[in-house]
């Protein structure tokens, strides 16, 4: 007798003009099972989740659901078959409240009119049921992003979704949040709820899951048991090649006669008497806790933020940029954490991307050369392997990685020679991540400079030649390369320095 699925997915396969995102992918879900699904930046994970929700319609293939059989589903259809996913940008209004967003678009009325208290009945039971504390009268931008996602969960669920599809649910999280939101899963496969769990942080996928699906280039690898599965095979499978270095080696590369960047007591943006030094061929790691003020020093040398008192040197002349611009015109660039926000227009082509900071450079009588403008970011899409099918594809259809690399593109053209990265990282896989440790080893070999901001303890101690270490806007420690040690770079995030508090 062959096993029972609450969801089967069968030789999905999506095309689209141009590119073919899924080839044959075929995926199992049990009852009360967690399934880790695992893929490379563009493996087509999100693309296949959406099939299941109906944002997408596959080429081909077939979706059953307890046994029924679909060739597509609907966002309706969906619902109705008690499917929900919990997507990284939350559907909430900040403006209304927790029970008003619980039953957003579908509210409870006695007669015509809306029944808030029921509301907030019904609400206070829905979240009793997850065993989390919100008050249903509480206005949603009060509450911290783990109890945002926490209502989108209670309202998958007060919908009686008996799929939930997670992507990425941890990346906006703050560690507690990570935390609770580990318990609320876990109590969500007690209570008989079939989870799909996407993250390309293992550790997570090895402590949630009973199983792993490994998804490679749009096309279906294998499935794993989950305690039978090791990190080291799983990055095999993921990236189809062995990874026996995490991080690249790098030639010497620093010249210790030329300081790019010198900080002379710099206070400004919740940072108080910063000095420090960044020579050329130099990747300077910058550490500290959420919160200690790495950020607020990037947006104050990138002239985002104004800098109160102290000096900013650059190649040995003072600077005090009052606005980005100025900053891109000297050479500084800012790769930032939320690269989606701040970092790319997502809703243009790689092509306009790439281009934006020298568009000025490039027209004439506000004319724009195109041909100039083409070879450029051909030249960019090669020099960095951005993998699209050509530079007119829009960057919010890109990977994570590859929109990583659409930025550092831009800043390639504009010839920056002080490249700031904060968490270069983030929200990417491990294939991914190799080839942007790849990039900035080639910034530093080819003279540039590069100040990193991690939040990941090994990238910060794999990648960088010095380290600085900041705590609550404070300097409190330097680190040469034979000094890096996770314990003594931790004690001075902690701003404790040989068990004594660090003090102003």
């Amino acid at each position: 007798m062959s096993e029972e699925y609450v969801l089967e997915l069968e030789h999905i396969r999506k095309e689209y003009p141009g590119v073919v995102a899924l080839k044959d992918v075929t995926l199992q879900l049990r009852k009360g099972e967690v399934l880790g699904l695992i893929g490379e930046n563009g493996a087509g994970k999100s693309t296949l989740i959406k099939c299941c929700s109906g944002a997408v319609i596959p080429t081909s293939g077939k979706i059953k659901v307890n046994g029924k059989e679909f060739d597509r589903m609907t966002p309706q259809l969906a619902a109705e078959n008690g499917i929900a996913i919990i997507y990284q940008e939350f559907n909430n209004v900040g403006e209304l409240s927790a029970a008003e967003n619980l039953f957003l678009g579908r509210p409870i009325r006695n007669g015509i009119m809306i029944d808030r208290k029921a509301m907030e009945e019904e609400a206070a039971r829905a979240f009793d049921q997850l065993q989390i504390k919100i008050n249903p009268r509480e206005l949603v931008k009060n509450l911290s992003v783990g109890y945002q996602q926490m209502i989108e969960i209670a309202k998958a669920i007060q919908q009686n979704a008996k799929v939930l599809i997670m992507d990425e649910p941890s990346a906006p999280l703050t560690s507690n949040e990570v935390e609770n939101m580990f318990k609320v899963v876990e109590l969500l496969r007690e209570q008989g709820v079939s989870i799909i769990y996407i993250s390309h942080r293992l550790e997570e996928i090895f402590r949630l899951s009973d199983r792993i699906e490994v998804i490679r280039d749009g096309e279906y690898v294998t499935t794993l048991i989950t305690p039978q599965a090791t990190v080291d095979e799983l990055i095999r499978l993921m990236v189809g090649r062995e990874m026996t270095q995490k991080y690249p080696a790098r030639k010497p590369c620093i010249d210790e006669n030329r300081v790019v960047l010198e900080l002379r007591n710099v206070t400004g943006n919740g940072d108080h008497d910063i000095s420090l030094k960044l020579h050329a061929g130099e990747v300077l790691g910058l550490g500290g806790l959420v919160g200690a003020g790495r950020t607020e020093l990037a947006e104050v040398i990138f002239g985002s933020k104004p800098k109160e008192s102290g000096q900013i040197l650059l190649n040995g002349q003072e600077i005090n940029p009052k606005a980005p611009r100025e900053a891109i015109d000297l050479g500084i660039a800012l790769v930032p954490e939320d690269r989606k926000r701040h970092g790319a227009l997502l809703t243009n082509s790689i092509r306009n991307n790439i281009n934006m900071p020298i568009y000025e450079r490039i027209s004439k009588a506000s004319v724009i050369n195109s041909g100039t403008e083409r070879s450029t970011a051909e030249k960019y899409r090669t020099e960095i392997q951005i993998k699209c099918p050509n530079i007119n594809q829009l960057v919010k259809n890109l990977s994570g990685g590859n929109q990583q690399k659409v930025i550092l593109g831009k800043w390639l053209a504009a010839d920056s020679q002080l490249i700031i990265f904060d968490e270069p990282t983030r929200g990417i896989d491990v294939g991914a991540k190799y080839e942007i440790y790849k990039l900035i080893n080639d910034l530093v070999e080819s003279g540039r400079s590069v100040l990193m901001i991690s939040s990941e303890m090994e990238e910060l101690i794999g990648m960088s030649d010095r380290i600085i270490v900041l705590a609550e806007g404070q300097m409190t420690g330097e680190l040469a390369k034979e000094e890096f040690n996770a314990d003594t770079i931790m004690a001075y995030a902690s701003a404790i320095v040989d068990n004594k508090e660090v003090t102003a």
